[in-house]
């Protein structure tokens, strides 16, 4: 009977925080119509899907990414939907650049609602083929770029005494995978930041919304950056990227993403995989990392002396093992989202119901 009673007390302890929680979110809930988002990294892949389904929303869309051609490319695709958009060419890796463009947006939409620091770069490789370059950039990108366009955001924010910013890490900054070290350890940086910024902002009606997804099927990998035996590895990494039960489409990532923003929530992990691994890894880190150096086994092993360990990109290791039908979802989601020079995305219907009805990919 003791035993029955703890059990009970357990079971409404925890319902009462699930009833705390939801009051929580629901007193916190963002309307986004008319609301001005800045995405970086916004002209394909997770951060494009995302943009789309904001305009379906009503937010007012502002993109930035380095490659202009690509950019003009989204930006047709989101206003063929109906969005309001306005694209800027910006390096988000230089400060400089940054300040120019959220003044640009400014000047152009008069204030950002929003920020979603989305912009990424993936190398793909072992340790002993990895550069100083390798994780310089991968610092710059997924520390020092969100760092910046925050530090370049929060002032108006502060003014208007509110504000969203949305973080997008990884999975990779919760638990550190082998082959993808330079990106894993950008990624925790970024969860630090990310959550430290949010216990400070919120004073200022400010929430910061860390998000780690696990493996997304955005078409993204044909332009990781490859190291070591490039064939090998990208093969393994973007066969694991394609598999329906280890990844997520796109556009569901891009919900959840949305759901957590207009909630505002600390944390947000996408895919059950990710899930489960974060927590066994909370609970148990040995266990953790003895898998992990079990699993580095079977990954190809370091580009020995002689061979060639230029930087390629994904595209550049295709092999008949990454082209084969275990990775065609992942090739149909680069052609959906903008990872292929000079393919425009099919415009589906647009938000206000009106505009054209692309055929699938």
């Amino acid at each position: 009977m003791a035993n029955n009673k703890g059990w009970w007390r357990l079971a409404a302890g925890a319902g009462a925080l699930l009833a705390t929680r939801a009051i929580v979110r629901n007193t916190r809930f963002y309307e986004l119509r008319n609301k001005t988002v800045l995405i970086t990294g916004g002209s394909r892949g997770l951060g494009l899907v995302v943009a789309r389904q904001l305009a379906q929303q009503g937010a007012r869309l502002a993109i930035c990414a380095r490659d202009a051609a690509e950019l003009a490319r989204a930006e047709r695709d989101l206003t063929q939907r109906g969005a309001e958009v306005f694209a800027v060419t910006c390096d988000v890796t230089v400060q400089s650049e940054v300040v120019e463009m959220v003044g640009r947006v400014g000047e152009h939409y008069g204030s950002i609602d929003v920020l979603i620091n989305n912009a990424g770069v993936i190398q793909v490789g072992p340790t002993e083929n990895m550069a100083l370059r390798e994780y310089e950039e991968a610092m710059q990108t997924h520390f020092f770029a969100p760092l910046y366009t925050m530090l370049a955001v929060i002032p108006g924010m502060q003014r208007r005494q509110a504000g969203r910013i949305v973080n997008v890490s990884s999975f990779g900054g919760k638990v550190s995978a082998p082959h993808l070290v330079p990106y894993c350890a950008s990624k925790f940086a970024l969860v630090g930041l990310s959550k430290g910024f949010r216990s400070e902002l919120g004073k200022d009606g400010i929430l910061v919304t860390t998000v780690c997804p696990g493996l997304i099927r955005t078409g993204s990998p044909r332009n990781v950056v490859v190291k070591g035996q490039h064939r090998p590895e990208y093969a393994w990494f973007k066969i694991g990227d394609s598999i329906p039960l280890l990844s997520a489409t796109a556009e569901d990532a891009a919900n959840q993403i949305i759901g957590a923003l207009r909630h505002g929530d600390a944390e947000l992990v996408i895919t059950v995989p990710a899930k489960v691994a974060s927590v066994v890894n909370e609970l148990f880190p040995e266990f953790t990392a003895d898998a992990l150096m079990l699993i580095n086994r079977f990954l190809p092993g370091p580009a020995a002396d002689g061979m060639d360990n230029q930087r390629k990109r994904g595209h550049q290791s295709e092999s008949p093992r990454s082209q084969s039908g275990l990775t065609r979802l992942t090739d149909e989601a680069a052609a959906a989202n903008n990872e292929m020079p000079g393919n425009d995305p099919e415009p589906a219907t647009a938000p206000n119901g009106e505009g054209q009805t692309g055929a699938g990919l």
